[in-house]
């Protein structure tokens, strides 16, 4: 998810095992906490790191002490075709599983309404690892992202201070995910780094739960499906700053293109939870 048009795609691709990543998206899903800091438990335990903060969407409603509600229809600078609402019909805790919902109505000169949550300046951290567990959208016009932006923009807006896509899913490619940063002096010098990973088989994210994940420290950036690494990047500024969290399905814009008569409405994106670690000292 960018802040401005996307202008070329990443180049190379990771096929990974599917059997193993299956059995690492199975088991036990969480505790009994809604959302908590620095308490660790058996189902939150990593070795080598320690539990920062955690959202395991086991409350009644999405805790507005972590997350931000964006609302908006800017289109996120690359012409989207949603107005980002804080309806609680297009985001909601649902049997311990927080929903971010697309849907197919008219609201306020838009033809689609999602939702895009952020934790900027409520959860905000420098270096660590994220584990997000999510089942994805489908169909030709969806975008899901799992993201980060700067909180501080020291380095000035985007893409100067950064971005890092944890993953990013275009509805019409079911199979396939990114993973980049961008960075750059100002939109019209836009750079950036990734790649994509394809389930196997023609396996598709929006049939089973996975974990997307990115460890983030002085020296590297890198990306896991289901604790398989597929992609590093080395670490430089303007990724040396805080950081936050974000959590969207956007319909439609300049990369995904527009839905079609294909898609199906509503479109969600399941998410069981949000895990931020620090590395263990």
């Amino acid at each position: 998810m960018r802040m401005s048009v996307r202008s070329t795609l990443m180049a190379g691709a990771a096929v990974l095992s599917l059997s193993v990543m299956m059995a690492a998206t199975t088991g036990c899903k969480k505790d009994d906490g809604v959302s908590a800091d620095a308490s660790t438990t058996d189902s939150t335990a990593r070795a080598g790191w320690t539990l920062l903060w955690h959202d395991e969407f086991n409350g009644p409603a999405i805790d507005t002490g972590i997350w931000n509600f964006e609302v908006n229809g800017n289109g996120g600078g690359n012409n989207e075709l949603q107005y980002y609402t804080a309806e609680p019909r297009n985001a909601f805790i649902e049997n311990g599983t927080l929903v971010i919902q697309a849907l197919q109505e008219s609201y306020s000169g838009k033809a689609y309404t999602s939702a895009r949550l952020n934790t900027d300046h409520k959860k905000d951290w420098l270096y660590g690892r994220v584990d997000v567990r999510a089942k994805l959208p489908y169909g030709r016009g969806m975008w899901p992202a799992i993201w980060m932006l700067p909180s501080d923009w020291v380095y000035g807006g985007w893409p100067a201070s950064g971005e890092i896509d944890i993953m990013e899913l275009l509805g019409h490619e079911p199979t396939k995910i990114y993973g980049t940063i961008h960075w750059g002096v100002d939109a019209a010098h836009h750079q950036q780094s990734g790649t994509s990973l394809t389930l196997p088989s023609g396996a598709s994210f929006a049939g089973a739960y996975h974990v997307f994940s990115v460890e983030w420290s002085a020296d590297s950036l890198r990306w896991f499906l289901d604790d398989r690494r597929y992609f590093a990047q080395a670490t430089f500024p303007p990724f040396d700053k805080r950081f936050h969290l974000l959590l969207n399905v956007a319909v439609g814009g300049n990369w995904p293109g527009s839905p079609d008569a294909s898609t199906i409405f509503p479109q969600v994106m399941q998410v069981d939870y949000v895990r931020v670690y620090r590395k263990a000292q």
